[in-house]
């Protein structure tokens, strides 16, 4: 089996086709059990945020493999196969680790150095694990590309490369002043609830916005993030901030009293139509800073040619990001990177051979206990202690005769080029190719149960 990753963003497809390609929630748990279900493949998650949707599976033939995942993401999104082709990318084994790495540190965002991914990639490897859809490659794969995200924040000044899409965002807004005095003391209102929403709040409620209203299909979770941002020891406790839950249908009036909006749902269609934001822009001369951070986009495009409006969204953002400096410290990342995947390939290729290791130690003990017992039948007059001497001793024989070949074909099998000793090891010991294939099935299973 090998890893494969089909996908598209923001780097290899315009705005409009990333939003016609976009996944409803509920969509991805379709795509990943028809993915399973699709004969090259055994695993399969999918990365989808508001720039990238990206589809990861172990299969069993290449080819095969790219077409059936091409297959899959048109026929669960909003775009054909012949739309979706020209912008696809397909990254295989080591390929697809270091392409996932360099996600998870980073360096594949439109604003390099953000962190956000690493709780997008943690919620992609969640949905798997509860529809069963990984197994131990994808599971060790999206641990690990976590853990190098987190090492490469943590030993690096990545972070200062660039900022979170909200941060970078509420930056093109304020058109080269500080988001702080830009947006202290204005009225805000964020619509959506989900982790990128509640981000938003979250930051403009630290730069000072005077008033702050929450807009969410189901008020409840608008309630619970109010809350979490005015409780003792939350960023607005200090303040005194007013933070109110209202409901979508309330959002054509908080609209005419807001200073700043931010919206960031999954919806599927407009939630903000021209109409609306010019509606509430009658009578009112105040400047309206609109920023979409959804895909596809919430707010009508043609918001920006009303009076008064400043619309930054997704595609303008991505413009902005083409200019952005990097920093140093991205070279560091990228030896991390680097490491980290030789270190994943190394690690997998040994425990590729480790179900043939566990077959040969299978098939010794079988030996030993058939010779033990043809030795019971001809000397029958052993009592249980020499028995038991007799088969220790035969057991430490085997064991030492296996023990050095099998920790060094282990080492073998981690350096590149190593996949043949499974194949050499079978083949030398005769060992039957359905008992291999038990005990990788069975680490299979176990590596879903554990998740």
């Amino acid at each position: 089996m090998s890893l494969l990753v089909v996908g598209l963003s923001h780097r290899s497809a315009p705005v409009s086709v990333l939003e016609r390609a976009a996944l409803a929630s509920e969509a991805r748990g379709k795509l990943l059990q028809d993915a399973v279900s699709a004969e090259p493949v055994t695993e399969a998650s999918v990365l989808s945020t508001c720039n990238r949707i990206e589809l990861y599976a172990d299969v069993d033939k290449f080819h095969a493999g790219v077409a059936e995942l091409s297959n899959l993401l048109a026929r669960h999104s909003g775009a054909g196969l012949e739309e979706l082709t020209p912008y696809l990318y397909v990254h295989y084994e080591d390929r697809a680790v270091h392409h996932l790495f360099s996600v998870a540190c980073g360096l594949d965002s439109m604003v390099v150095g953000e962190g956000q991914i690493l709780g997008q990639i943690k919620d992609a490897l969640a949905v798997a694990q509860e529809l069963h859809t990984a197994g131990r490659l994808l599971n060790d794969l999206f641990q690990q590309a976590l853990r190098v995200g987190k090492r490469a924040h943590s030993e690096t000044g990545i972070d200062k490369a660039g900022q979170s899409l909200v941060t970078f965002g509420l930056e093109q807004l304020a058109a080269g002043r500080d988001v702080e005095s830009w947006a202290h003391g204005k009225r805000a209102l964020v619509i959506g609830a989900g982790s990128m929403s509640s981000l938003a709040a979250t930051t403009l409620v630290r730069a000072g916005v005077g008033e702050l209203a929450i807009a969410n299909r189901t008020v409840e979770r608008a309630e619970r993030l109010v809350q979490l941002l005015t409780e003792p020891g939350g960023p607005g406790a200090a303040t005194g901030l007013g933070a109110r839950a209202v409901a979508m249908a309330s959002v054509p009036q908080e609209l005419a009293l807001a200073d700043i909006v931010v919206s960031c749902t999954g919806a599927t269609g407009l939630v903000l139509a021209g109409e609306m934001v010019a509606a509430a822009r009658e009578g009112n001369t105040a400047p309206l800073a609109l920023l979409d951070l959804a895909m596809p986009r919430d707010i009508d495009a043609a918001a920006h040619r009303i009076e008064g409006v400043h619309l930054v969204d997704i595609e303008s953002l991505a413009d902005a990001s083409a200019d952005a400096p990097m920093a140093a410290d991205v070279d560091k990342v990228r030896g991390i990177v680097s490491d980290e995947v030789a270190a994943f390939g190394a690690a997998q290729r040994a425990a590729h051979i480790t179900p043939t290791v566990v077959a040969l130690r299978t098939m010794a003990a079988d030996v030993v206990s058939s010779e033990i017992a043809r030795l019971d039948g001809r000397l029958p007059d052993l009592d249980d202690k020499q028995r038991a001497e007799i088969t220790q001793t035969v057991r430490r024989v085997v064991d030492k005769l296996l023990h050095a070949p099998t920790v060094r074909v282990k080492q073998l099998a981690s350096e590149p080029g190593g996949a043949g000793y499974a194949d050499a090891l079978r083949e030398l010991f005769d060992l039957d190719p359905e008992t291999v294939a038990a005990v990788s099935r069975a680490d299979t299973r176990d590596a879903r149960e554990r998740a």
